[in-house]
């Protein structure tokens, strides 16, 4: 088999200002170089956008480098081996690797893993729920919230695809009460009667405090936060003596133009003797093995249910990123090409 002479990719165009724009990015066709020495050529089958990518698109330092202006993005993928100069990967062998926004990508071996084909299960879900969004519910809810049985949790961006997996674990795990909020009434239902959370609100209805207290009057434990801003505040307000939050996104900030709304009441993790804990679930994959196992055999069981929203076509990747940003989707958003 010959390579495919090109690769469908989208590439950074300019930085955004806010939520981003349709011209933010553009579509490029690339001839691919011949493969070199151990590097396998995979057409990719699924990508994924993940909210971390919109801090990348900034021009400014954090915790992993930003995009480069008119050169490829990259993110998470699922693809199949077309050709290989590799003894580890063969053709045919499907493999999980970062170089998505792509339709064709060269790849070297040690940044790919061979994933298996799953008889009930689409092979996106090695880019969700048993992939890093899963991971990072898995270890940010028992690992940085020291999650235990008995205790009420609050969720926010319940119904994404991190979220969504936190409340149903802590319920599985032995939760007295499992809380989550979410931005329209339909991912409200679909929490409380798919999900299986105790409680669910919509944070546009009123505020989140109000909201949270009459949800929880007597305190939350543990809050699992992918939102910041008045989420947080919110939470820190309800939380119990000891209680611990892991930080893992704050979405509503992400395009902020101006000065973020902060928790005002950060004063009272003193007296409350709280744990803040922001994370990265890079920093856990040492959990991986024993995730994987735990999260599929309730998958099997059918204890854990997983949503996509799925676009299909390379020329959808930018306005799925965009989609995920305005919450236009219900548990992992994906790419199918």
């Amino acid at each position: 088999m010959t390579s495919p002479q090109i690769s469908k990719e989208i590439q950074l165009a300019a930085r955004p200002i806010g939520m981003p724009k349709p011209n933010d990015f553009r579509l490029e066709t690339v001839t691919l170089p011949a493969l070199g020495a151990g590097q396998i050529l995979v057409r990719n089958l699924f990508l994924t956008v993940d909210p971390y990518m919109r801090g990348r698109m900034n021009d400014s330092k954090s915790y992993t480098a930003s995009f480069a202006l008119n050169e490829t993005m990259t993110g998470g993928a699922v693809g199949e081996v077309l050709e290989s100069n590799s003894d580890s990967v063969h053709v045919g062998d499907f493999v999980l690797h970062d170089l998505g926004w792509r339709s064709h990508a060269i790849v070297d071996p040690a940044r790919a893993k061979v994933v298996p084909a799953l008889p009930s299960l689409p092979l996106s879900v090695y880019l969700g729920v048993l992939g890093m969004p899963g991971m990072t519910a898995y270890a940010g809810l028992l690992r940085i919230a020291e999650f235990k049985a008995g205790e009420t949790v609050f969720v926010s961006g319940a119904a994404g695809a991190v979220g969504a997996l936190v409340g149903q674990i802590a319920k599985l795990r032995g939760a007295r009460q499992v809380i989550g909020s979410a931005g329209t009434a339909e991912k409200v239902q679909h929490l409380e009667q798919k999900l299986g959370f105790d409680t669910a609100f919509n944070y546009k209805d009123e505020s989140v405090a109000a909201q949270l207290g009459k949800a929880a009057p007597d305190g939350i434990d543990v809050y699992f936060d992918n939102v910041g801003g008045e989420h947080l505040e919110a939470a820190i307000g309800a939380m119990k003596p000891f209680g611990r939050l892991a930080l893992c996104g704050a979405i509503s900030q992400y395009n902020n133009t101006s000065a973020p709304i902060g928790p005002r009441n950060l004063a009272l993790a003193i007296g409350k003797q709280l744990t803040l804990r922001g994370f990265l679930v890079g920093s856990h994959y040492d959990l991986f093995d024993e995730f994987a196992q735990e999260m599929t055999g309730w998958l099997e069981s059918g204890k854990i249910h997983f949503d996509e929203t799925v676009l299909e076509g390379i020329e959808q990747t930018p306005d799925a990123l965009i989609g995920l940003l305005e919450g236009r989707n219900t548990g992992k958003m994906i790419i199918k090409l």
